[in-house]
């Protein structure tokens, strides 16, 4: 008999102990009366399918608990217990769809569908009777050209931790009031959306679903534009115990072009880590897709501190390649290399 040509995948032990724990919780959850609710983030849509975001948790079905969960942070963030392998159900306008969450709850779904451009909103359920979660996806126009893609952290807010410290960080202190946005970063990128218009924003960042709705509260508070977090979920996966944040830049880099081939993109980041090697091997495989990079310079304390490499990657040839220490020198660097126009009210 001819052996089976897809083998089930050996699951990594660390993928094994994340996943019977997590099962673990969820039985305690249930006994306790709580509900799978799905938490539902901003995505977004091309001229054929839309992607949404989202994630599933088990959740405390009394209403009074609705607004502690809204503003939930810090450590708190991380105890919520994902509601693994579940069908979702999903509604967009007249359209219906199932999709099913992963091993940490995540759902990030690409659905076919033809919706015109412009704001929709998206509502999601476990089942019925459970009520519906909403949020919204926009439809970029097919005849949109220029695209920005952002890093977050030390590139629109101020991080100033080791990486090593970074993580712990995030789950015991992270609160939008406790973060300074990076000088200028969201005039500069509301001046690039003004100057590219209908240009979508997206925010890349290498941290977890789980300080999603924190983070959106950050970027709504200091006027950043409004675009979709493409987050990753933190733990093991099932071939390796830490899942790899540059990886995860990467495929969703190459996801957006696959998405949208004829956009070219403004790629922002930071000198701190990866961005410049990711972002010039990116311009590399596709140099018909990216028309410039913004690199923002750390302080000398805030490199220490990030642990930058000493040597920086060369920039890309024929590619305008920007530095700047903040938002107020990227935009005058911008203007200067042709990438903005306008007038400089700073200058």
């Amino acid at each position: 008999m001819p052996s089976d040509s897809n083998p089930p995948v050996k699951m990594h032990v660390a993928a094994r102990i994340e996943d019977a724990y997590t099962a673990f919780r969820a039985k305690s959850a249930r006994a306790t009366g709580q509900l799978p609710t799905v938490v539902a983030f901003r995505g977004y849509g091309s001229a054929s399918s839309v992607r949404i975001l989202a994630r599933v948790l088990y959740v405390n079905p009394d209403p009074r608990t609705h607004k502690v969960r809204k503003y939930v942070r810090g450590w708190r963030a991380f105890t919520g217990v994902p509601v693994a392998h579940t069908k979702v159900s999903v509604k967009i306008g007249s359209h219906k769809f199932k999709v099913t969450s992963d091993r940490g709850g995540v759902i990030d779904a690409s659905l076919p569908v033809n919706l015109p451009v412009g704001l929709h909103t998206v509502l999601m359920r476990v089942r019925k009777g459970h009520g519906w979660s909403s949020s919204d996806v926009t439809v970029v126009n097919n005849t949109t050209t220029v695209g920005i893609v952002c890093d977050i952290d030390d590139t629109v807010m101020v991080t100033a931790l080791p990486r090593l410290l970074l993580a712990a960080w995030n789950t015991f202190v992270l609160d939008e009031h406790a973060r300074r946005p990076v000088p200028g970063m969201a005039v500069f990128l509301n001046k690039l959306g003004a100057f590219y218009s209908g240009a979508p924003v997206m925010y890349l960042s290498t941290g977890p679903w789980n300080v999603a709705p924190t983070l959106e509260r950050f970027l709504s508070r200091h006027m950043y534009p409004r675009g979709p977090l493409l987050l990753t979920d933190w733990g093991a996966t099932p071939d390796r115990i830490f899942r790899s944040g540059r990886d995860h830049k990467v495929n969703n880099l190459d996801r957006l072009v696959a998405e949208f081939p004829n956009i070219k993109w403004i790629l922002i980041g930071d000198d701190g880590q990866h961005d410049e090697t990711t972002y010039g091997n990116f311009a590399r495989r596709h140099p018909n897709n990216v028309l410039g990079v913004g690199i923002r310079r750390l302080s000398r304390p805030e490199a220490v501190l990030a642990g930058a490499p000493i040597s920086h990657p060369d920039p890309v040839p024929g590619l305008p390649w920007v530095y700047g220490h903040d938002g107020a020198e990227l935009a005058e660097n911008f203007f200067d290399a042709g990438l903005l126009g306008g007038t400089l009210r700073h200058r």
